[in-house]
């Protein structure tokens, strides 16, 4: 892509409401608009980002046998009054009526209504398991957005639910997904700072378990076992809990994190009010066996930002960067422009993502300081200098400088 037919645009300051790292440089560098509070447009940019993070937790998802689908915008009233259609179940709920006064509600979740759309196809052991997830925009009705992306009142997610035939069918695929989980946090260059952590599981079950991002911008307390990898939640921090997990509190770190990812053991909590049961090998009815597994995708973009950020803009993992490479082009010498041009071309023909400064009129400062705030894996620029000194200068986002390579080490460097 050539900046210059990019409409997006840098900016030196955010909105003077942005306080979170991540807002302020997915603002400045045009990754997302700010419509209102906890409102983005996600921009070209961002967006790319967002395709590549849910094509990561896509890839994992099939690997474990999900099977992706689109559920709708548009919940049915009638599907959950049979289990916390209620304001004092459900308070940040956005609802809304029909012109024929029927009242519905915009995608908070999905259990209800998947379940109750599996009646229709669940209807014998031979039927189970199966394991549907979506890609989609969720609503909350939060009473305070805050933290830039991290906590919006519209986000973009993946949520896929279990259906098993029992409990023991229902523990091997939770072992698979927790893994898959760790894979995905691993890939968006976290994994070394996500943490399995143990949280409260409700009405569900004991237990539930979230993926906490240990950040200081985070909204949750956890307690961290660094040497075993796992945390425990405030919510559920007292003596009993550390028992029954063989921890001591003196191995433990007090820290703030943001919860990336959960995963839900939903037992029964579903299928019984809403009647989604199947018969056995034996011909008996038994209820389905269900659990729910969520990761907020534009969180964790803003949680890649909020975390891997230094003092000049953002630094991206190249498995989620926009572009691998942006080129640079420095000063109007016809002779620098056409090797610029072949330089882009090429990359093009070895199926390089680049992003090309063909920005006319822009000091070496300037775009030396959108790059930085950008965030591309690799800056290469093409100048006067660069081709005296025998090729094009190549830096890393987090190196100090850069070095002169020729274009066959630049292919191998890069490929």
């Amino acid at each position: 892509m050539r900046q210059s037919t990019l409409f997006t645009k840098t900016r030196k300051n955010a909105p003077a409401d942005e306080t979170s790292k991540n807002a302020e440089y997915l603002i400045r560098a045009g990754y997302i608009y700010k419509e209102m509070s906890g409102v983005y447009t996600i921009l070209p940019l961002g967006l790319k980002v967002v395709q590549k993070i849910s094509n990561i937790i896509r890839n994992e998802m099939n690997a474990v046998g999900g099977v992706e689908m689109q559920s709708t915008t548009l919940q049915s009233k009638e599907v959950w009054d049979k289990t916390r259609w209620s304001d004092d179940v459900v308070e940040n709920w956005f609802k809304t009526k029909l012109k024929n006064d029927t009242e519905i509600g915009l995608a908070f979740t999905h259990e209800e209504p998947m379940t109750a759309m599996m009646k229709n196809f669940i209807h014998s052991y031979k039927d189970l398991p199966v394991y549907p997830y979506d890609v989609r925009t969720i609503f909350r009705n939060e009473m305070r957005a805050k933290s830039g992306i991290m906590r919006g009142r519209e986000f973009f997610w993946k949520a896929l639910y279990s259906f098993s035939k029992n409990k023991v069918e229902h523990d091997e695929f939770y072992e698979k997904i927790t893994q898959a989980y760790k894979n995905i946090f691993n890939h968006v260059g976290l994994g070394d700072k996500t943490y399995f952590t143990f949280a409260s599981g409700g009405t569900f079950s004991k237990y539930s378990h979230e993926f906490q991002t240990v950040c200081n911008a985070g909204e949750d307390l956890i307690y961290l076992n660094e040497e075993k990898c796992i945390a425990v939640n405030k919510e559920v921090y007292n003596d009993e809990v550390l028992k029954d997990l063989d921890l001591n509190k003196s191995d433990l770190k007090e820290v703030n994190a943001v919860e990336v990812g959960n995963i839900f053991s939903l037992g029964y909590k579903f299928s019984e009010p809403l009647e989604l049961n199947y018969k056995n090998a034996e011909g008996v009815e038994e209820f389905v066996f269900m659990g729910s597994y969520g990761i907020g995708i534009t969180r964790l973009m803003g949680t890649i930002v909020e975390v891997l950020a230094d003092g000049k803009g953002i630094v991206w993992p190249e498995s989620v960067a926009p572009f691998k490479v942006h080129l640079v082009l420095l000063g109007e010498d016809v002779e620098v422009k056409n090797k610029a041009e072949d330089l882009y071309n090429n990359l093009i023909a070895k199926n390089v993502e680049v992003l090309f400064d063909d920005r006319v009129g822009l000091s070496a400062g300037e775009k030396f300081a959108d790059a930085d705030l950008l965030g591309m894996p690799w800056r290469l620029v093409v100048s006067k200098r660069s081709l005296e000194a025998g090729g094009f200068e190549i830096k890393a986002r987090n190196d100090e400088a850069g070095r002169i390579v020729t274009e066959n080490e630049l292919m191998s460097l890069i490929s």
